[in-house]
C-alpha cells in the first residue's frame, strides 16, 4: 500500500485504513489549512529529510498527529502524506472565494504598494476575500493583495498547456511546486489542477492514473498538444515538433526544446529512452 497517499505508521493510521493495516490506534485526525506562503511536506519529520512535495497557502489538509513542532498530515487536494512544520497550519477559516491565477504577487498590510509586504502568495493559492479597496483585494487573513492577480474560485483557466508556458524559466525544485522552484511533475500537475482536472502528484502515479495511454512508434505527427512524455522518473509536454516544455535538472529550470533533443540528451545521461505517451484530459474548449 502507497505510503505516499495512504497515512500509517505502527503507531497510528487515518481511519480509513482501520481494517487494511495494523497499528496502536487509528485516527480520523482535524481539518486545518495552510497559512504560510509555501508548505515543505517532508518524508520525516526532520528539516533535512527528503521534501516529497508542498502546499500551498489556502490547500486544506487533515492533521493526523502533532509531536514535537511537526504535524503529519495528508492533503485534502491530492492525498499525499507527509510532514510538516505545525507552525504552517492553521484552522480551517472562511471558504476560499478566489484563487491566485499570477505566477506570484505580494500580500501588503495596506492597500499601499509602497509598503512592505508581509507575504508573497504563488499561483494556485486559494484566498477567501472580504472586501475591497481600490485595486486591491482584503484578505481575511489580513493584509491586501492587487485584485488583478486573483479570479474567483470557480473561474477555470481554460488551457493547461498555456498555464504551464506561463512557469517558462521558473527554477528547477525537486518536490517543489511553486514557481520559486517546481519539479516536473508539478508542473503537469498545477497547469492541469487550475483547469478544474485533477491530477495525481508523481510521475509514476501520472503514468499509472492520468489520460489514456497512446501507441507511440516514434513519429510526432501522432501527437497533439498537451500531450504527456514520461521517462522513468520524468515527465514534459509536448507542443508542436519544435518545442517541448518540461522543468528538468539538466538545464535547472522550466525549459523547452525539441522532443527528439530532449530524447537524446536524457539518453546520453544514462536515463532511459521514452517509456511511454499518455493523452491527458483536456477542458472541452481545448480538446478538439
Amino acid at each position: 500500500m502507497d505510503k505516499r497517499l495512504n497515512a500509517y505508521r505502527d503507531d497510528l493510521a487515518e481511519i480509513a485504513l482501520e481494517g487494511q493495516v495494523s497499528a496502536s490506534r487509528f485516527t480520523s485526525g482535524d481539518l486545518g489549512r495552510i497559512v504560510t506562503a509555501v508548505a515543505p511536506l517532508r518524508r520525516s519529520p526532520r528539516p533535512g529529510a527528503p521534501l516529497d512535495t508542498e502546499l500551498l497557502f489556502g490547500e486544506e489538509l487533515t492533521v493526523l498527529d502533532r509531536t514535537d513542532g511537526w504535524a503529519w498530515v495528508k492533503s485534502g487536494r491530492d492525498g499525499y502524506v507527509g510532514y510538516t512544520p505545525t507552525g504552517t497550519i492553521g484552522p480551517v477559516g472562511p471558504a476560499p472565494t478566489h484563487r491566485m491565477a499570477a505566477l506570484r504577487g505580494f500580500v501588503f498590510p495596506r492597500p499601499d504598494l509602497k509598503a512592505p509586504p508581509i507575504m508573497t502568495l504563488h499561483f494556485g493559492s486559494r484566498l477567501a476575500v472580504v472586501g475591497e479597496s481600490g485595486a486591491y483585494a482584503e484578505l481575511a487573513d489580513g493584509g491586501y493583495i492587487y485584485s488583478d492577480y486573483l479570479r474567483p474560485i470557480d473561474e477555470l483557466e481554460a488551457d493547461p498547456v498555456a498555464v504551464a508556458l506561463q512557469f517558462l524559466h521558473a527554477p528547477y525544485l525537486w518536490g517543489g511546486r511553486s514557481s520559486l522552484g517546481l519539479d516536473c511533475s508539478a508542473l503537469v500537475q498545477l497547469s492541469w489542477q487550475s483547469c478544474g482536472i485533477e491530477c495525481p502528484r508523481d510521475t509514476d502515479m501520472q503514468f499509472d492514473n492520468f489520460g489514456s495511454l497512446l501507441n507511440y512508434d516514434g513519429d510526432e505527427n501522432s501527437l497533439k498538444r498537451g500531450d504527456l512524455v514520461f521517462w522513468k522518473g520524468h515527465i514534459g509536454i509536448w507542443l508542436d515538433r519544435d518545442r517541448f516544455l518540461h522543468s528538468n535538472a539538466s538545464d535547472m529550470k522550466v525549459a523547452m526544446a525539441p522532443l527528439a533533443f530532449t530524447a537524446e540528451r536524457i539518453a546520453a545521461k544514462g536515463e532511459g529512452p521514452i517509456t511511454g505517451i499518455r493523452r491527458p484530459p483536456m477542458p472541452i474548449a481545448t480538446a478538439s
